[in-house]
Parts: C-alpha cells; sequence; structure tokens
C-alpha cells in the first residue's frame, strides 16, 4: 500500500510539473501575441500614413494632368497665332523690297 501511495505522489509530482510547464509555455504565448498585436498596430499605422502620402500623390498627379493639358491647348493657339505674324511680316517684307528697290 505505501508502495501505491508513493507512485501515486510521484505521478501528481510529475502532473503538477507538466501543468507547471504548460502554464509557461502560455505564457510565452501570450507575450508573443502580445508582440503581434503592437507589431500589428505599428505597421497599421505605417500603411496609414503610406496611404495618406498616396492620395497625396494621386491629388498632385490630378493637377500635373490638367496642366498639362492646360498647356497642350495653350500650345495650339500659340503656333497659328505664330504663324500668322510671320506671315503678315512676310508679306510685308515682300510689299517693301520692291518700294526700297525702285527709290535707289
Amino acid at each position: 500500500m505505501q508502495e501505491v501511495l508513493k507512485e501515486i505522489k510521484q505521478e501528481i509530482k510529475e502532473v503538477k510539473q507538466e501543468i507547471k510547464d504548460v502554464n509557461n509555455k502560455l505564457d510565452n504565448l501570450q507575450k508573443e501575441v502580445a508582440d503581434i498585436k503592437v507589431g500589428q498596430a505599428t505597421l497599421t499605422d505605417k500603411v496609414t500614413g503610406i496611404d495618406k502620402r498616396l492620395n497625396k500623390v494621386e491629388t498632385e498627379q490630378d493637377i500635373m494632368v490638367k496642366a498639362i493639358s492646360y498647356l497642350q491647348g495653350f500650345r495650339s493657339l500659340i503656333v497659328p497665332i505664330v504663324v500668322a505674324v510671320a506671315t503678315a511680316l512676310l508679306t510685308l517684307l515682300f510689299r517693301l523690297v520692291p518700294n526700297f528697290g525702285s527709290k535707289c
């Protein structure tokens, strides 16, 4: 009987040790989960910052596209004006050349 009690006590000690080991592992897992949550919060903040910067870049890109469109439209007006002025100057020059030669 004494021997059986010794074996039961030994088994109880082993079970208690195993429970302590499991508790230690659970504590370590809990710490790791807490670290992961902190890391996730940090990543969430960084992604939010990147999203804000991306929105800013997209807004600036829209502004630049509109400005380029405006400049292209302006350029399409400038070319005919330059051609008209050049034509007028050449016409005037050709009209003055014969008059200049006859005065001498």
